[in-house]
């Protein structure tokens, strides 16, 4: 079978899971998240946490729950790996230093996950399992449940109710996230990822040396790992370590983890305005994005030219044997455009399309079919950008479901969309001017330029990859990049609340033959070309600076 063929098939198959698991996962969570009956686990963890799950809470309130939890779990996380030294199970490293602590925590709190330290080398079994693997429940649980509030200000009217942070929040992990883990580590054991808490051991001999193995938690934190879209990796090669993802079975499922969430997220969408069409016209624009990018990083990854490229079947530099070209680039693009940013091959040894790939992937804003939630509620934002743009066209108040989109809802989705590239781009800037910096790019000319860009485009759009030619572990960029992490995870949520709860406040607006049919084709064409074009305004002279002008020069 040619390589080629292999990877089409891959796809198929690929496509074919995710649509059996879409309709029962997506009216599972519309259910999850329209019940009014708690759980007594759920019970108990009110109790604990002093929250009433029946409290009804307006956007500012809403918020404040966000942020709160979310402060409470940085300085946990943080204080965790500062006293690691002293803890059992640390496997005999120190704590970690504060730059570097304060970048983790930011990273695996804001669903990031970017990794300036080797996992195997710096992070015991407590701080993994403990903290690192904690967070990544509750990140994504709070991505979702930001997304259901969006989801409500669209299908209530006349209140600026929400619903429950903490109900949303607990509901998140316990009903889906850990279910969905728990099935998953089962399988990724059984195709071989490892499940322990071992020492440190060395296997054999090697040049008058050993090699060190660390064991752990591995299956089970690579489940959440993909599930949640958090990409955070127990080994520094992440998912090209066969003890996190062993085989092209495995590698196919991780990638299966990565989009069943924020796919079936649509169907649940649908069900809570009661339309399941408007979730259709959703998982279109998602599908049409995904399916043009796959295809696209295939080709340039197969077509590449040279002789020791056709030899090996494509461009196999930093990619796996187990895993080919058509497995890796399938996992790249489904790991840059949601905000996973697990990796199994690396980045950087890609050709200068296919890098230039990646990176656009992300600033699309990772929602073809992006982060648990965060894909979700950034490709509804991009709706009413394509409503209002429409709106101008024919001289009409723009409407989206049912509610006007005035000049504060407008207002709202403009600063949404313009956060993020102004974060990676001003950053980018400075580290470029900026003389220190710039000692850590291992390449020079336009190949540096994308490491940078990469890096900070990387953390402002929650990703957590990295091109892996870039030496972040810095204080510059352990420090900057988690600012910029914290910054483009709940800047951007402030924005998407106020918009929910403006919604919320609206009355319903009956259709009429002049409005603007937001479940049809058309609008999914409209939402696709806006957002293409969009992007390609702002991020084209930076890409053109970096992938585009070395892809050129090869």
């Amino acid at each position: 079978m040619s390589p080629v063929l292999a990877g089409v098939l891959q796809l198929l198959a690929l496509i074919a899971a995710l649509a059996l698991a879409y309709r029962p996962l997506g009216d599972y969570m519309a259910k999850v998240y329209s019940s009014d009956k708690h759980l007594r686990v759920e019970k108990w963890i009110y109790k604990g946490i002093g929250a009433d799950p029946d409290t009804q809470l307006r956007w500012p309130a809403y918020l404040r729950g966000v942020l709160a939890f979310s402060a409470v779990s940085v300085l946990f996380l943080y204080v965790l790996q500062r006293v690691q030294g002293s803890l059992p199970g640390s496997l005999g490293f120190r704590s970690i230093d504060p730059d570097q602590a304060f970048n983790t925590a930011a990273s695996f709190v804001t669903n990031t996950n970017w990794q300036s330290y080797y996992g195997e080398q710096a992070m015991g079994h407590v701080v993994q399992t403990g903290g690192l693997a904690v967070q990544n429940f509750v990140s994504a649980s709070v991505g979702i449940a930001v997304a259901v509030a969006l989801v409500r200000g669209f299908s209530r009217s006349r209140t600026g109710e929400l619903g429950n942070f903490w109900s949303d929040l607990v509901r998140g992990t316990v009903r889906v996230l850990l279910p969905i883990s728990v099935i998953a580590a089962i399988v990724l054991v059984a195709c071989g990822a490892i499940q322990n808490f071992s020492e440190i051991h060395s296997v054999g001999q090697f040049m008058g040396g050993s090699q060190q193995w660390s064991g752990g938690a591995v299956a089970s934190q690579e489940a959440i790992k993909e599930a949640g879209t958090n990409g955070g990796g127990y080994f520094n090669a992440n998912s090209a370590h066969p003890f996190e993802n062993p085989g092209p079975f495995s590698n196919l499922f991780e990638i299966f983890l990565i989009l069943l969430i924020p796919f079936a997220l649509t169907r649940t969408f649908g069900r809570m305005v009661g339309s399941l069409r408007q979730g259709y016209a959703i998982l279109a624009t998602m599908v049409t994005i995904w399916i043009g990018f796959t295809a696209l990083m295939m080709w340039t990854e197969f077509a590449h030219h040279g002789p020791a490229f056709q030899i090996a079947g494509g461009a196999m530099e930093g990619k796996e044997t187990r895993f080919g070209v058509g497995g890796s680039s399938i996992f790249a693009v489904a790991t840059t455009l949601t905000s996973t940013g697990a990796v199994d091959s690396f980045h950087s040894s890609f050709t200068g399309l296919g890098g230039g790939i990646t990176l656009l992937s992300m600033q699309l804003g990772e929602i073809a079919p992006g982060g648990t939630g965060s894909g979700l509620y950034g490709i509804l934002i991009m709706a009413i950008i394509a409503v209002f743009i429409a709106g101008l066209m024919v001289g009409r108040t723009p409407e989206y479901l049912g509610k006007k989109i005035g000049t504060r809802e407008i207002k709202f989705a403009a600063c949404y969309i313009l956060i993020t590239p102004a974060l990676a781009l001003v950053f980018t800037a400075a580290a470029m001017a900026l003389p220190t910096p710039g000692h850590s790019m291992t390449n020079s000319g336009a190949h540096g330029f994308s490491e940078i860009l990469y890096a900070y485009t990387s953390g402002a759009n929650n990703n957590g990859s990295a091109f892996a030619g870039l030496n972040a572990d810095t204080q510059w960029f352990n420090t900057t990049i988690g600012i910029v992490m914290l910054l483009g995870r709940f800047v951007p949520m402030v924005f998407v609340l106020a918009l929910a709860g403006s919604l919320a406040e609206q009355k319903p607006i009956p259709a009429t033959a002049g409005t603007l049919r937001t479940e049809k084709p058309l609008f999914t064409g409209l939402l696709v070309g806006a957002i293409l074009i969009i992007t390609g305004l702002t991020y084209f002279p930076a890409l053109a600076l970096g992938p585009l002008a070395e892809g050129l020069a090869s």
